[in-house]
């Protein structure tokens, strides 16, 4: 009987506080406090009636405590306020209170609790039984208990899987490491060659066919070998030579081999040889000597040194530099009546010499269509001095046409010097017609 008396009591203080509350903010919208003391009252007194509440609602749930468990029964309580059919019904029952006995004082007291909350503010109830009832209960009870059927199995044997039996062929590649290119052209051209020049010959017009061909090894790890063989041959007629109807105007094979052993990016150990002759004889007009022919002469150079790999200008100068201080040349004079044209002694055929090379060979695409390429290649025994410089200026006019344009000065100390020219000899010619690269 006490618990319903503090629970009413509460819930009246409430309301009447909520209540007291809304009709004095209502009366200070319609009047203006100037007085500070006034406020500070009222804001002192609104702590004291706060406190009240917190020391209530901690009776409140002392009370609400079973054997240290909370009771669900007051639970109507402290849900949103709900419209419940038995509070209204048990007021207007004409059987009253007479029957029911001390286990429901709790029950009776929370009954008056929301009644009093129905006839005082109405407008508080969110929600009626009925709604609640269509809802449903938040979780059904599961009275048989749930039972996992387990069911053993004798353990599984793997079965292996079944061999192809079609054979299968695995097929391994070795890496190619080879590269091959060839150049070749057949053109007409104007050839001006000096009195002087070591292998005869005359200005002229004429036809020269020419053919490079290249297989270069490269493992991309230290190894180089490069191979490249050069194949040149001209003919010239003239009107004003009375002994020769043909002659030749170029003429040259050449090999060069180059073996690298990497030492650091674009530097490398290398072992070069060099060995070039002629196919035919060489004549001057109106000259009865001949002035060149196969292995007349036939030089070999094999030098140690290093070479370094050009590429430049975004790839279009590209090339090698070698540099070998230590050079071996050797020549051989097939004919002994030109032993004395080439540095021999009379009556001799071959010469031995020591001494250092350089060898410079780039070529330069301006455009794709204009390619200049150029070999600069020395030799000296410190006693004797041979340079070439060739010039080969290319204009593609399309795949299969281009022009030429040829200019090859060189200096040979070892051969018979002339009066006009002295050591220097050079050779020039401009040609068009036929060419094809792959």
């Amino acid at each position: 009987m006490k618990l319903k008396l503090i629970l009413i009591i509460v819930l009246c203080g409430c309301v009447t506080f909520v209540s007291a509350k809304k009709t004095h903010v209502r009366n200070n919208r319609n009047k203006e406090v100037k007085d500070d003391t006034l406020l500070v009252k009222s804001y002192m007194d609104s702590l004291m009636v706060y406190k009240r509440m917190a020391d209530s609602l901690s009776r409140v749930n002392d009370s609400l405590m079973t054997e240290r468990k909370p009771d669900s029964r007051y639970f109507r309580l402290f849900a949103p306020l709900t419209f419940y059919n038995n509070v209204a019904g048990s007021r207007l029952s004409l059987e009253g209170a007479n029957g029911e006995d001390d286990a429901d004082e709790v029950v009776k007291g929370i009954d008056q609790a929301l009644l009093a909350m129905y006839l005082r503010h109405p407008e508080y109830v969110s929600n009626t039984e009925n709604q609640v009832e269509k809802v449903g209960e938040l979780h059904e009870e599961i009275k048989t208990p749930i039972r996992n059927k387990v069911e053993f199995s004798e353990p599984s044997v793997p079965v292996p899987e079944d061999v192809p039996t079609t054979p299968v062929d695995i097929v391994v590649k070795k890496p190619n490491f080879w590269t091959y290119s060839g150049e070749y052209y057949m053109q007409f051209l104007q050839n001006y060659i000096s009195s002087n020049w070591y292998k005869g010959g005359e200005s002229n017009y004429s036809m020269v066919a020419s053919a490079i061909f290249q297989a270069n090894y490269n493992n991309k790890q230290k190894v180089k070998f490069e191979n490249k063989l050069e194949l040149k041959l001209g003919f010239q007629t003239t009107k004003g030579d009375s002994l020769h109807s043909l002659k030749t105007s170029e003429d040259l094979i050449r090999y060069t081999g180059k073996l690298g052993l990497q030492a650091t990016k674009n530097w490398y150990y290398t072992l070069q040889l060099i060995a070039y002759t002629q196919f035919m004889r060489g004549y001057k007009s109106n000259d009865p000597d001949v002035y060149s022919d196969i292995l007349s002469p036939l030089n070999t150079n094999l030098s140690i040194g290093m070479s370094y790999t050009v590429k430049a200008l975004k790839g279009k100068l590209t090339g090698s530099v070698q540099l070998s201080p230590v050079a071996y040349n050797f020549r051989y004079v097939g004919r002994k009546a030109l032993a004395t044209q080439y540095g021999l002694e009379e009556g001799e055929q071959t010469m031995h010499d020591i001494g250092s090379e350089c060898t410079v060979d780039l070529t330069w695409a301006f455009t794709s269509d204009i390619k200049w390429k150029t070999r600069f290649y020395a030799y000296t025994t410190y006693k004797r001095t041979e340079l070439e410089w060739e010039n080969t200026i290319t204009f593609s006019i399309n795949r299969y046409l281009s022009s030429n344009i040829f200019i090859y000065p060189r200096f040979d100390d070892s051969s018979t010097k002339d009066d006009k020219y002295g050591y220097f000899q050079l050779k020039e010619y401009a040609s068009l017609g036929f060419s094809y690269s792959f």
